[in-house]
């Protein structure tokens, strides 16, 4: 069934979250109030030689900016949706982690040349070189890692497709026109039931599951769109034709009973659970895939405003990034939190993009878009890093 919880009180005067699925078990009816400053690191400091403004104990770098050399190559304009993939030549991570240095991938929000870029970090986290993976596309907004370490690249534009890409450099991208044509945002994998969940960012846009025949291989499979169920709940029905011909119907109108999203945004999935976000109306979602249930997670004005991109760690924190507002990224913690960790100083016309850990947990990878100059062509991104006493 689909639970909705408001959780606007005058008392508190901030906002709350309602807590489902796995990912946050024992918590599944509780509610914790949010309050600026009340989360697991404490306030926020006073922005740094770097303009950002990050907890006692934490500090920033940034790693490139747009049009700037790093590592070899000009990085792109409009720095979007990225991931980090350990740097071990895409073999499986040790059981006790991984100790050197790791790849750090972003999309370029641009069109026509769009494509995306990685940063390769020595174990010390210098530079080592950078390099683009993918080349020619169309504004490639968000996307999401796999599981078998390649790049999801989607292109947020009309009949978009989903690149897949080689962070190492090995090799050519692959579009996958079986997962859908269409205003593409983020993607998400789910090994446990071996499928990709895929956001749209239309006004009016649906919530999709991609089933491949074989999984770790996306080039054939079925498009569900999730719908509104006959007992009030949800339920997947199939996409009838995902190529979304020129002139036939869009997906997002081949199935009448679809669920509609408000701009679908981020999109991360853990232990059973599909979170992602919707700008339109600045929510977090829960899809408990498990038991085939949608949520609200996150409904409220404040401290979170401006929903983007969303990551998660290891130990159930959700952060995601603001398009717009405060310019922060926020922590929304499994104990009832919601509050900054990070704010941008003098980015007011501008969004965060790509929040990635890196593989040890200890740094957090994003993008200011268009940086402080406000650019539309995205010429003034900028590319962090923060590290410090991340939990994880």
């Amino acid at each position: 069934m689909q639970r909705r919880t408001f959780l606007r009180t005058a008392s508190a005067g901030a906002g709350a979250v309602a807590f489902s699925g796995a990912l946050w078990q024992g918590a599944a009816t509780a509610a914790g109030v949010s309050v600026a400053g009340a989360g697991p690191y404490g306030p926020l400091r006073a922005p740094d030689a770097n303009g950002v403004a990050l907890p006692e104990g934490f500090r920033s770098r940034v790693v490139a900016r747009s049009s700037l050399p790093v590592g070899g190559i000009l990085w792109h304009p409009a720095p979007d949706g990225g991931a980090c993939y350990p740097d071990d030549g895409g073999a499986p991570m040790p059981a006790q982690g991984y100790g050197g240095g790791w790849i750090y991938v972003s999309n370029s929000e641009v069109p026509l040349v769009g494509g995306a870029s990685a940063i390769r970090f020595r174990a010390d986290g210098s530079v080592d070189r950078a390099y683009r993976v993918l080349e020619g596309t169309n504004l490639n907004c968000a996307g999401g890692a796999t599981p078998w370490r390649t790049w999801l690249s989607c292109e947020e534009t009309w009949r978009g497709r989903v690149f897949e890409t080689d962070p190492y450099g090995r090799r050519e991208a692959v579009a996958h026109k079986a997962m859908g044509r269409f205003k593409h945002e983020a993607a998400a994998c789910d090994p446990d039931r071996r499928v990709v969940y895929l956001t749209e960012d239309e006004p009016d846009g649906c919530f999709y599951r991609y089933t491949p025949e074989v999984w770790g291989d996306l080039s054939r499979g079925r498009l569900d769109v999730l719908c509104e169920s006959a007992g009030g709940g949800v339920e997947w029905r199939e996409v009838p034709d995902p190529s979304a011909p020129l002139f036939g119907k869009q997906t997002r109108h081949q199935v009448g009973s679809a669920r509609r999203f408000d701009g679908g945004e981020g999109c991360h999935y853990a232990d059973g659970t599909c979170w992602f976000t919707t700008k339109g109306d600045n929510r977090v979602w829960a899809y408990d895939a498990e038991r085939g249930e949608l949520s609200v997670a996150y409904d409220a004005d404040s401290p979170l405003d401006g929903v983007d991109n969303i990551t998660g760690t290891p130990g159930g924190d959700l952060y995601v990034a603001e398009d717009g507002g405060n310019m922060e990224i926020n922590v929304i913690t499994p104990e009832g939190a919601v509050a900054p960790v990070i704010r941008l100083d003098g980015h007011g016309d501008s969004e965060i993009t790509g929040p990635a850990f890196s593989p040890d947990g200890s740094r957090l990878y994003f993008s200011s878009q268009r940086g402080t100059l406000g650019d539309p062509a995205g010429l003034g991104g900028m590319t962090f890093e923060v590290s410090g006493p991340f939990r994880r």
